[in-house]
This record gives structure tokens, sequence and C-alpha cells, in this order.
């Protein structure tokens, strides 16, 4: 039971400090090495930045995820029918105005700026993968409680 990796990417637009989005995306991450940021333009030409959180490490992945905090995993935990794909990658979204503010809260369907997470679970021949799925948000879920 674990995760393969684990990545965070926000989108920052020319008006945003890019930089304070880095390190929110640091500590989800757990450390500003796993942080790269790109810069783009978008459809209309702007400025923008693509900054990218990743850890590719079983430990680090789920202490990543245990970070967006109890009442989220239990969410997830809820939704995890919507949300764990057939690829084995457990997908969703944070509230980018509120994490930028400290708060960490799931985005709801509708919200357009957004902190986007997919992590790959292991799943292996005879496992049932939702429960796979399942078993690591109980395990990130076990390390926030610890964590508070």
């Amino acid at each position: 039971m674990g995760l393969h990796h684990i990545t965070w990417r926000a989108t920052v637009s020319a008006v945003a400090e890019e930089s304070v989005v880095a390190d929110a995306v640091a500590w989800l991450v757990g450390d500003s090495e796993m942080v790269e940021m790109e810069q783009t333009t978008s459809y209309h030409g702007s400025v923008m930045h693509m900054v990218t959180g990743r850890s590719k490490k079983k430990a680090n992945s789920l202490k990543s995820l245990s970070r967006i905090g109890v009442e989220n995993l239990h969410t997830l935990i809820e939704d995890i029918a919507v949300r764990f794909d057939e690829n084995n990658t457990l997908h969703f979204r944070l509230d980018y105005n509120a994490f930028i503010d400290g708060e960490v809260i799931l985005a709801k369907p509708d919200e357009v700026s957004t902190i986007k997470c997919h992590t790959k679970v292991e799943v292996y021949p005879g496992q049932i993968a939702l429960d796979e799925c399942k078993k690591v948000l109980q395990a990130a879920l076990e390390k926030a409680k610890s964590a508070e």
C-alpha cells in the first residue's frame, strides 16, 4: 500500500506574486527543492507561471497528502468513487485563494482558481484498486491526526 508519487499544480497570473504560490506549494510537497516554476503565456498572450510541486518518494508523498488535513481527507474518503480513476490516480483540487490565505479547503466543482493534485496509488495484481486508495487515504488521515 502506498503512493507512487504526488503532484501539485497551480497557475499564477502575471498580477499575482508567484513566489508566494511557490512557497505554498513547497509547504504542500514538503521541500522547496521539489518545486519548479515555468514561465509561459496564456491564450491571450499575457505572462503566467506554472508552479509544480512533485514528490516521487512514497513516504514523502503520503506525508504531503496528509497536509491537507483531517476534514479534507474524510471528504476524499467519502467521495472516493468520483475522484479515483481507472488509472489508479486520485484527483482533487484545493481552493487557490483560501490556500494562499493559509487555509486548506477542497475546491468546489465550479471554482475557477484551484491548485490541482493528482497522486498515483500503488495497486498490484489481485488487489482491488478502490480498496487500496481507501487504505492510502486512511494512512494519510492517521498522519494528519498525529500532526494536530
